[in-house]
């Protein structure tokens, strides 16, 4: 029988989009949450930090689990967990005593279903038969990017005509997304990148030196993205002196459309480029970036900086899975998760060390993307180090 697998990457696309709600649309309440709910800054960085290490202990269930539950099952539950997190964030923190905790309960529920969508769409999207896997995985990840276009965009264009106290309304509206998803997910065609039990354990992935390599990559990729990703709006608004509407689309929103048109880019003239020379030379400009952001006291130029970072850091993370799926074809389940585990790890802690350094050096966000130079600078060496290694024979 014949099946419409353009429905699966349909319903992957508008998964993609879900984790981009997840991860981009608390970052733009930073300041409000700060302002209304009277929380340190060093707290609010608290909201990234859990944001990522659940999706990270998600990543870690997914590397065990995730085969024996079924991808199905898995996946439709991600969006369900999405949309209760999203609608959890408007209630939750006025039903709690603090706050923060309440905002904290919503965001771990929501990126309980990011982290799912995260580590299951990719190798669902990979087992499925299109020709040219590479751009069609490219392209799925720029979903991530336009997804985050949209919210930052959207939630610009409510905030000017709502006022941003009308915030929690627009919370549960983003939620009809993963609710709509729930259906695409439940009837699309679901494959598997290997025979059932063929994939590579995480032991046996553990025992591959350039697996190691791969991980800190993900870290820095993860880390160098979301560091800028995830302080742009604060950072445009308090370090440049933006509006929160100018903020919003002079910087999460032009960093993410950057990012999207350079994993677009990649896809569609990939195969006539080295991936590791476009990487190595998007780490440079990654760095370049964090340092015009950090010490330029021109708000022109701390901009261009931001903006840019977002084209630098759009291949880092599906570069590095493309590297992976490559070289380790009989990787399955395990190696997605753990991947995406290390990207997570790196998310989580690159945004909370420059909330933490920009808290110590008096609320100076110029001093915290400083801090950020490290992440690119580390991704760098790791490439020359894996540029210099044999393919790994598979198991």
């Amino acid at each position: 029988m014949s099946k419409n697998y353009k429905k699966t990457l349909k319903a992957c696309y508008l998964g993609f989009i879900t984790q981009a709600i997840c991860a981009n649309f608390a970052p733009l309440l930073f300041l409000t949450f700060h302002t209304v709910y009277q929380i340190p800054l060093g707290q609010i960085a608290l909201i990234s930090t859990v944001f990522f290490l659940t999706q990270l202990i998600v990543d870690i269930f997914c590397s065990y689990f995730a085969d024996k539950i079924g991808y199905r099952k898995c996946v439709v539950a991600s969006e369900l967990c999405a949309a209760a997190g999203l609608i959890g964030l408007a209630f939750l923190p006025d039903l709690f005593s603090d706050p923060l905790s309440g905002i904290i309960a919503s965001v771990v529920i929501y990126a309980i279903g990011s982290g799912l969508i995260e580590v299951l769409c990719s190798p669902i999207v990979e087992a499925c038969p299109f020709d040219n896997k590479e751009a069609v995985m490219s392209l799925l990840h720029s979903f991530y990017c336009w997804g985050s276009v949209g919210v930052i965009l959207l939630s610009t264009v409510f905030f000017s005509v709502f006022g941003i106290d009308s915030w929690k309304w627009l919370a549960c509206l983003w939620a009809v997304i993963p609710l709509y998803n729930i259906y695409n997910f439940a009837t699309c065609p679901i494959a598997h990148t290997t025979d059932e039990g063929k994939g590579m354990g995480t032991v046996s992935l553990l025992r591959v030196p350039l697996f190691w390599i791969a991980i800190v990559l993900m870290v820095c990729a993860g880390a160098s993205e979301l560091s800028m990703a995830q302080w742009a709006s604060a950072y445009t608004e308090s370090a440049l002196g933006f509006s929160k509407a100018m903020g919003d689309l002079a910087g999460p929103c032009m960093f993410a459309i950057t990012m999207g048109i350079s994993r677009v880019l990649f896809g569609k003239y990939g195969d006539r480029l080295d991936l590791m020379r476009f990487m190595m030379g998007s780490g440079v400009l990654c760095l370049s970036c964090y340092i015009a952001a950090s010490i330029s006291n021109n708000p022109v130029m701390g901009l261009i900086g931001c903006i840019l970072c977002g084209f630098s850091v759009g291949i880092m993370w599906p570069g590095t899975i493309s590297i992976c799926s490559g070289r380790l074809p009989e990787g399955g389940t395990a190696m997605f998760a753990l991947l995406a585990m290390a990207g997570d790890l790196g998310g989580a802690f690159g945004p909370s060390l420059v909330g933490s350094i920009t808290q110590n050096a008096g609320n100076d966000l110029r001093k915290g993307m400083l801090v950020g130079c490290v992440f690119p600078l580390v991704l760098i060496l790791s490439l020359v180090l894996l540029k210099g290694m044999r393919k790994p024979k598979n198991g």
